[in-house]
């Protein structure tokens, strides 16, 4: 069983995975990161990162399974609902300026938010003009969200959430049920896209009037939380809007000047011009 990984160790097994997968997790906070190796040699039976990059080399482990133990895919429908009820009250009315408007979930993982945010949408009429963009690096996870089916018994815990974010019916009206699980109505999948994008080393893609990324810049080290928040900013409209994680912030950022805070608890922030001087 391993114990602990040294700083040494966790290099050599980044510069390993670097050179299989062409994935860097050297922007990773390093303390988890070295948790969640450690997690992936003990379900593998590995004791020794010799044992892992033999592994790796031989092509024991594949990527999809690297992933799914190293990212974190932890999301809900509706989580922190207080969050959701701000953006329909602060944001949906800039976004009904628009003729069209488009959305990006970096990190989405499995979907949840992304179906949560498209109900929310079509009970202020807003379905209809939206455009959804939803990215992760792992494969497995976006394959869920497009498929947009999930636990019954996990819906049913949603439902507090969904009317405590101000929903206006029975979160039930939107999936169907058959045997234990539950698929997302059809019409709220049409609005949406699916596709990989790494945010360590992929560019910008479009131009975004709000871009939610709640608690993904955590699992960064501070180099790279500011050079995937310059990424955010970039991609986002000028006054457009970016929603973050209640353990995020922008304090850090070397120049924050871009955003206003709207929110502060909500980690709600708008992108303005810089002023001159």
């Amino acid at each position: 069983m391993v114990k602990a990984l040294s700083d040494k160790d966790l290099r050599h097994m980044i510069s390993v995975t670097q050179n299989a997968f062409d994935f860097d997790f050297s922007g990773y906070a390093p303390e988890s990161l070295k948790r969640r190796f450690i997690r992936l040699m003990e379900r593998l039976d590995y004791n020794t990162v010799y044992e892992y990059q033999y592994a790796v080399t031989n092509g024991n482990i594949s990527r999809e399974t690297l992933l799914n133990e190293i990212t974190v895919n932890v999301t809900d429908m509706f989580r922190d609902p207080e969050v959701f009820f701000q953006i329909v009250k602060v944001i949906f009315p800039y976004l009904k300026s628009f003729p069209q408007f488009k959305i990006w979930h970096p990190g989405c993982s499995s979907g949840q938010e992304m179906y949560s945010l498209a109900i929310l949408l079509k009970e202020h009429g807003l379905l209809r003009k939206s455009l959804q963009y939803g990215t992760d690096i792992n494969s497995e996870v976006l394959k869920t969200a497009e498929e947009g089916i999930y636990n019954l018994v996990d819906i049913k815990k949603y439902s507090a959430n969904y009317l405590e974010s101000g929903g206006k019916h029975s979160l039930s009206d939107y999936y169907t049920v058959k045997y234990q699980l539950t698929k997302m109505d059809s019409e709220l999948k049409k609005k949406m896209v699916f596709s990989m994008h790494n945010l360590v080393k992929n560019p910008s893609f479009n131009e975004f009037q709000l871009i939610i990324c709640r608690n993904v810049l955590i699992y960064f080290n501070r180099e790279q939380q500011n050079k995937v928040l310059s990424l955010l900013i970039e991609s986002l409209a000028t006054y457009g809007y970016l929603v973050l994680g209640d353990k995020e912030t922008i304090s850090f950022y070397e120049d924050n000047r871009q955003l206003e805070v709207v929110d502060k608890q909500c980690r709600i922030y708008r992108k303005i011009p810089i002023k001159d001087g």
